[in-house]
């Protein structure tokens, strides 16, 4: 058994939450010069000359790249032999929180009560924590800042079996194609199939996390999501809502088994940014 001191996952949360703010993802950054390649219109090549700009001056400066710097989801795979010591582990993810965003100089963007209280909480916690254990003794981290306008633009649906394939793919497109430039497009599309109702929402973030290009392993699922980017870049929705030939940059499908008379589908919508970093203790 191997003791992890929660002093550690503090500081790697904290540090992880402003990371993920100034410094974009390889792979994001690389789909932006390919985005920009194959971009038709002239205003969608500046858009992306623009997001260039801006991660570079981000990262330079270590300034957020988005003045909407999220909510904090924090992902925990932690190894069955592990054990957290020194205090709880999920109050040590909140102070990781509260200390990045503050001493980060991140925006604050949670509210106390959704519908009665809408007050801000200042240090934007409580972050949403999703645990996973998993065999060893190490302790992954991942640390997602996802934005509010992409967020509301994410649909979730109980399709019925016999909607089958089809229905998947018309659910996806309709919700792509009713966000429009709301997400700020190029945009990343997480889509969740099967599981349960909460179970599903959780496939279609988790989705977000694979890096851009990465195909599901399983070949029929792999497929698909080439099938549904192609679709999703008709729209012609475009960088910003412009118009143009990238609407996306990709679109990843996360899969899980569910019952005989269910088809749930959800579709969490990304922004351009992709904002999340990890780390292992």
């Amino acid at each position: 058994m191997r003791e992890v001191h929660v002093e550690r996952v503090k500081e790697t949360v904290k540090r992880l939450c402003m990371e993920a703010n100034y410094f974009l993802p390889k792979d994001v950054l690389n789909a932006f010069k390919e985005g920009k390649e194959k971009e038709i219109s002239q205003i969608g090549k500046n858009v992306f000359n623009i997001l260039e700009e801006n991660a570079k001056i981000a990262s330079t400066e270590e300034i957020p790249y988005c003045q909407d710097t999220g909510f904090a989801v924090v992902f925990l795979e932690i190894g069955q032999d592990v054990r957290f010591v020194g205090g709880s582990l999920e109050e040590a993810v909140n102070r990781g929180v509260a200390e990045g965003y503050t001493e980060g100089y991140l925006r604050k963007s949670i509210v106390s009560d959704p519908l009665f209280d809408r007050k801000n909480t200042g240090d934007n916690t409580p972050a949403v924590i999703h645990y996973r254990i998993v065999p060893g003794d190490r302790v992954k981290i991942t640390v997602a800042a996802k934005g509010g306008g992409s967020e509301n633009m994410s649909r979730l649906a109980m399709l019925k079996p016999a909607d089958g394939l089809e229905g998947v793919k018309k659910f996806i497109l309709k919700t792509v194609s009713d966000a429009g430039p709301n997400p700020c497009p190029p945009i990343i599309v997480g889509v969740g199939i099967g599981g349960t109702f909460e179970k599903v929402a959780y496939l279609a973030k988790k989705a977000l996390l694979r890096p851009i290009g990465h195909r599901n392993p399983d070949p029929r699922y792999a497929r698909l999501e080439e099938e549904l980017l192609e679709e999703v870049n008709k729209l012609g929705i475009g960088p910003s809502g412009f118009g143009g030939k990238v609407t996306a940059l990709d679109v990843k499908i996360e899969w899980y088994p569910c019952h005989i008379a269910s088809l749930p589908v959800a579709v969490n919508i990304q922004c351009h940014a992709s904002r999340h970093k990890e780390a292992e203790i």
